[in-house]
C-alpha cells in the first residue's frame, strides 16, 4: 500500500516528492449522476487531485437522524476511478458559503468551542462519518491523501484546547494520513488556527510570495500549499456579479506554483446550492457584522469549470500553466442538453395557507415569537400569527430582531414587506385587527462572529410600544415539499396570488437545461420532486439551473412555490437549453 507522508520541504509519496495539483469539487453541489464529468473535467484541467468539504447538516437533519452519509464514500470511489487523490474536509465547520457553515440548526452548546456538550455532538458525527474516509486512504488502496481538522478557524476563535481535540478525535476514529489546517495569511489567523504537529497551509487570491513570507514565520518546515487559491467569487442576492480576468487568475496560479508550493483551486467546479442550502454573509466590513447578505443559488463562482460543467476561458489558461507541472488528459465527452424548448404551465394552486395545514410542523402558541429553531425548521417559513387588540386607534407595527424577510397581511389583506433593515409597516395598524406575518430564512450566516444566530422573529412584535403577546406560529421546512401527494390543489383563478403551483411540462430529447422565470417574485422550484434552488427578481441571478439527469423524455411534473407574488398575466415558466458561450446565470435576462 502507498504511503503519503508531509517532508521538511515536500508532500513525500512512498518517500517521493510530489506537488498537490487540486481542485475543489463539492460532491453535494453536483447531481450524483453527473460527478464522473466533472471529476474527468478536473483530470483534463491538469489536476491530480481533488478536494471537498462535507456539510453536517445536510447528513443530520435531526439528532441522530442520519441521511446518506454514504454519498461521501462513493463520491471517493468516484475519485478514485477518474484517477484523482482526495482531499477530505469534514469540519465540523466549513463555510463554504453553505447554510450555517454546515452546523446543524439543532446544536446546543457553544459551537466551535472546547464546550462539552457542543464537542459530545462532533463526537457522535464523527463517529458516523469518519467509516466513510477511514476505509478509503491511501494507505488503504484509497484516494484520501490528506484530512483538514476545523477550517479557517483562526477567522474566528482562539480556543487551540478545541482544535487540539478535533485532531485527537480524527486520530482516535483511525484517521492516518496527513491532518492540515488552513487559515488566512495573517498573524492572528494562523496563530488562532494553527496547531503544533499540524500542517498548516494558507488560503488567498493572489499575492503568493507575500502570503508563504507569513505562514513560512510561523511553519519554517513542511510543505508550502494554498490550500484555498480564490480563482473565482460567490454571489449575492441583489449585489453586482463578480468576475475575475481570466488572464489574472492564470498569472497568479503560476506565483504559486513558482514559488514551490501545492495548491487546491477553490473553486475547480462550484456547481450548484440546490434546494436552500445556500449560506449568507454579514456585510460592513472587515468585522463582518452588518446587513444580511445572502448567497444566490448559482454556486457558478466564476470558475474554470462552469456551473453547467463546460471549460471557460479561465479553464484553458489554467491548463497552459498546470501543463508545466503534469499529464493533462482529454476533455471528456459534454454532457447532453435539452433539445428542444418548452413552455411550462402551472395551471393547478394551492394557498400557502392550504400547503400549512399540510405540510406544516406541529402549531405552537406562547406568549413570544418562537424562533425557527424552536420549530425546528432549517429551511423554510414560518407563520406567525397575533392579534391587535381593540378597539384602538392606528400605532406602528414592528417586528424586532427580524430574520430575514416577511410578508405581512392584516385581516387577510398584504400590506407590506418588511426586511431586517425596515422592521416598521409602512401603514400604522388599528385594533381589533388579525396580523399574519410569513417569516422567510434567507439562509444561515457561514462565516464570521454572527454565525450561528437564529432565524425568525428574534426581539418580539410590538404595537407603538407595546408588546403583543399570544402569538401562534406554525413552520413549514422546505423538504416537507419534496413530495406534493396529498395537498388539496385546484385549478387557478387569476393571478399574482403567492401559493404552491403545479404543472407538467412535456421534454423530448432531456439534458441540461436552463429554467427561465418571467414575472415570478421569490420562492422555489421542483421538477420530478428535485429542488432546484431559489429563485429571486432581486438578481443578479435571473435563471435556474436543471441537471440533465433531473429530467425524462416525455412529462415531468413542476411544481412552484411563490411566497410573494406570482406574475399577474399568466403562471408560465420557459424551458431551455443552456446558451452557446458559457452562459452564465448570474448575467442571463
Amino acid at each position: 500500500m502507498s504511503e503519503f507522508t508531509v517532508g521538511e520541504t515536500d508532500f513525500l509519496l512512498d518517500g517521493r516528492p510530489v506537488r498537490l495539483l487540486s481542485g475543489a469539487l463539492h460532491y453535494f453541489r453536483v447531481h450524483e449522476a453527473q460527478w464522473g464529468h466533472r471529476l474527468a473535467m478536473l483530470r483534463a484541467m491538469g489536476l491530480n487531485c481533488v478536494e471537498t468539504y462535507v456539510p453536517w447538516n445536510l447528513h443530520e437533519p435531526h439528532p441522530g437522524d442520519f441521511r446518506d452519509v454514504e454519498a461521501l464514500g462513493r463520491f471517493l470511489d468516484a475519485a478514485r476511478e477518474a484517477g484523482l487523490w482526495a482531499i477530505v474536509r469534514p469540519g465540523p465547520y466549513i463555510c463554504a458559503e453553505w447554510e450555517n457553515g454546515g452546523l446543524p440548526h439543532w446544536l446546543k452548546g457553544h459551537a466551535r468551542t472546547s464546550d462539552e456538550v457542543y464537542l459530545g455532538q462532533v463526537e457522535r458525527w464523527f463517529r458516523r462519518l469518519l467509516p466513510q474516509v477511514v476505509e478509503r486512504q491511501i494507505d488503504r488502496g484509497g484516494p484520501v491523501i490528506m484530512v483538514q481538522a476545523e477550517n479557517e478557524y483562526g477567522s474566528y476563535g482562539s480556543d487551540s484546547a478545541y482544535l487540539l481535540r478535533l485532531a485527537e478525535l480524527l486520530r482516535a476514529e483511525g484517521v492516518t494520513v496527513p491532518l492540515f489546517t488552513s487559515d488566512g495569511p495573517e498573524d492572528h489567523m494562523l496563530t488562532g488556527g494553527s496547531i503544533l504537529g499540524v500542517l498548516a497551509t494558507v488560503n488567498f487570491g493572489s499575492d503568493a510570495r507575500t502570503a508563504f513570507e507569513t505562514l513560512r514565520r510561523y511553519r519554517p518546515d513542511g510543505p508550502l500549499m494554498c490550500m484555498e487559491f480564490w480563482c473565482g467569487w460567490f454571489e449575492h442576492w441583489g449585489g453586482e456579479h463578480v468576475v475575475r480576468e481570466a488572464g489574472d487568475a492564470a498569472a497568479a496560479l503560476r506565483e504559486i506554483l513558482e514559488c514551490g508550493a501545492s495548491v487546491n483551486l477553490y473553486m475547480a467546479h462550484g456547481g450548484t446550492n440546490f434546494a436552500g442550502w445556500a449560506g449568507a454573509n454579514r456585510g460592513g466590513g472587515a468585522l463582518h457584522d452588518g446587513p444580511l447578505e445572502p448567497d444566490v443559488t448559482s454556486y457558478d463562482y466564476d470558475a474554470p469549470i462552469d456551473e453547467y460543467g463546460r471549460p471557460t476561458e479561465k479553464f484553458w489558461r489554467f491548463r497552459e500553466v498546470l501543463a508545466q507541472y503534469g499529464p493533462v488528459a482529454d476533455l471528456p465527452p459534454a454532457p447532453g442538453v435539452l433539445e428542444a424548448d418548452a413552455d411550462v404551465n402551472l395551471p393547478e394552486w394551492a394557498s400557502l395557507s392550504a400547503v400549512l395545514e399540510e405540510r406544516g410542523g406541529p402549531p405552537h402558541e406562547g406568549p413570544v415569537p418562537p424562533t425557527f429553531e424552536e420549530l425546528d425548521v432549517d429551511r423554510g417559513l414560518v407563520r406567525y400569527e397575533v392579534t391587535v387588540p381593540g378597539p384602538r386607534q392606528p400605532y406602528p407595527l414592528t417586528a424586532r430582531g427580524l430574520r430575514d424577510l416577511a410578508v405581512v397581511y392584516v385581516d387577510g389583506v398584504r400590506a407590506g414587506v418588511l426586511t431586517e433593515e425596515d422592521v416598521e409597516l409602512k401603514e400604522p395598524v388599528a385594533g381589533h385587527a388579525r396580523v399574519e406575518l410569513w417569516v422567510e430564512s434567507l439562509g444561515r450566516v457561514n462565516y464570521g462572529p454572527r454565525s450561528g444566530e437564529g432565524k425568525g422573529i428574534t426581539g418580539g412584535l410590538l404595537h407603538e410600544r407595546q408588546f403583543l403577546h399570544g402569538v401562534r406560529a406554525r413552520g413549514l421546512r422546505l423538504d416537507a415539499l419534496d413530495s406534493v401527494t396529498g395537498i388539496g390543489f385546484r385549478e387557478v383563478a387569476g393571478g399574482g396570488v403567492p401559493g404552491l403551483y403545479r404543472g407538467e411540462v412535456s421534454v423530448r430529447g432531456a439534458g441540461d437545461a436552463v429554467l427561465e422565470l418571467p414575472g415570478w417574485t421569490r420562492g422555489f422550484v421542483w421538477v420530478n420532486g428535485f429542488n432546484l434552488g431559489r429563485y429571486w427578481s432581486a438578481g443578479p441571478q435571473r435563471t435556474l439551473y436543471v441537471p440533465g439527469p433531473v429530467l425524462r423524455e416525455g412529462g415531468n411534473e413542476v411544481w412552484v412555490l411563490e411566497l410573494e407574488e406570482a406574475p399577474a398575466n399568466g403562471t408560465v415558466l420557459r424551458l431551455r437549453a443552456p446558451g452557446p458561450t458559457h452562459e452564465n446565470p448570474l448575467t442571463t435576462s
